[in-house]
């Protein structure tokens, strides 16, 4: 059973905050690392034995305290605050998500956030008609006392944001919370934070890289019911938003538009695969009617401990079987992933065996994590 969540001190913020931003250490290898350690203060004291034993011959970089309270302060004198994901305000939809960011910067209203929530994102190079309907819709759908979360960039993101700012919306950024992008949007993003809510995952500052878009479109999804896809190529990152949305249990949801518009063929095979069609709000919040927001209770770790109590490290498997399992676990690993269930049976190994060698090979920076559970050579 999930143990109630808590505030952390700023001593014990500022372990969580040296932790995520260590090399190698990815949001899944966190909350391992909490698993196997009990602490954040923990793991990071044993972060060097585990890469050495993962084969690493240079030192782990290891974000240092002043880091971490520079990152703190940086924070603040901008007016945002730093949420860690054991803790009450934490967005508790996200928090269920399995690979949620163990800490997120927020600024403007946080507790917008406790509202129920749908996504609306699309085509960056929408059409007048999709803008137009992204943003009637974000209205109706804000008027209904929903929180409409989008990704802040142009087309329709942008309409959907200006369609609920009146209501309450929430820009996901891909970069610092501080960092605007598109560039144009910043009397939006001054107006979010006046009357909505800003999440970003990455450190103050961060200018967004493509890499950070995707990761940034799994907190879309996992702060809302519900995906709505308005207008999107084939080969749009918003059906990667789409396609994590699925993989956290959310619905998806798509606008059926002209086969003769390349930005909707996307939408378009997406309900052709089963996505709720909508043409206007009733269908969203008729798709949505019976959802409840996913809670922590559908996420069985040791993360989410009560404040009297820290919560015991778990048993770590002896040094004796360790040695046996690495070759073997790297002898099954290749760059094609594969899940961790398959590598415990292929390896015939027990769970916290594998377990335990993949996060060493992991700070080694020799094994990478990948969705839906699975790993691969680096």
């Amino acid at each position: 059973m999930t143990q109630p969540r808590h505030p952390l001190t700023d001593a014990e913020r500022i372990d969580w905050i040296r932790l995520i931003r260590t090399e190698n250490v990815g949001p899944i290898t966190f909350q391992r690392l909490l698993e196997q350690y009990g602490s954040a203060s923990r793991a990071l004291d044993a972060l060097p034995e585990l890469a050495r034993r993962g084969g690493r011959a240079k030192p782990l970089r290891v974000a240092s305290k002043a880091e971490a309270e520079r990152e703190m302060q940086a924070n603040r004198r901008f007016g945002a605050r730093l949420l860690c994901a054991c803790e009450p305000d934490y967005p508790e939809p996200l928090a269920a998500v399995d690979d949620a960011p163990p800490v997120i910067s927020v600024a403007g209203h946080a507790h917008l956030l406790r509202l129920r929530a749908v996504a609306i994102v699309g085509a960056r190079n929408a059409s007048l008609n999709g803008k137009k309907f992204a943003e009637s819709l974000a209205r109706e759908l804000g008027a209904a006392g929903l929180l409409v979360v989008s990704g802040l960039a142009r087309g329709i993101d942008t309409a959907a944001h200006a369609g609920s700012i009146a209501s309450g919306t929430a820009a996901v950024l891909a970069g610092g919370i501080d960092v605007v992008y598109p560039p144009e949007n910043e009397g939006l993003y001054r107006d979010i934070v006046a009357q909505g809510v800003v999440v970003a995952e990455s450190p103050i500052g961060t200018q967004p890289q493509a890499r950070h878009f995707p990761r940034r479109n799994r907190l879309i999804s996992g702060l809302s019911l519900g995906v709505l896809v308005v207008e999107a190529a084939l080969r749009s990152g918003s059906l990667i938003t789409a396609r994590m949305a699925l993989e956290q249990g959310r619905e998806v949801m798509a606008v059926p538009g002209s086969p003769l518009d390349p930005r909707c063929h996307g939408t378009n095979n997406l309900l052709r695969q089963g996505a709720t069609l909508v043409e206007r709000a009733d269908d969203v919040l008729r798709a949505i009617e019976n959802l409840r927001p996913p809670t922590l209770a559908e996420r069985q770790r040791d993360l989410f401990s009560a404040p009297t109590h820290t919560p015991s490290p778990a048993t770590e498997p002896d040094e004796s079987d360790l040695a046996k399992a690495r070759a073997l676990v790297l002898e099954n690993l290749g760059h094609s992933p594969v899940t961790i269930d398959e590598l415990v049976r292929g390896c015939q190994l027990s769970a916290p065996v594998v377990l335990t060698v993949v996060l060493e090979l992991e700070l080694a920076g020799r094994v990478q994590r990948l969705p839906g559970h699975q790993v691969s050579l680096a």
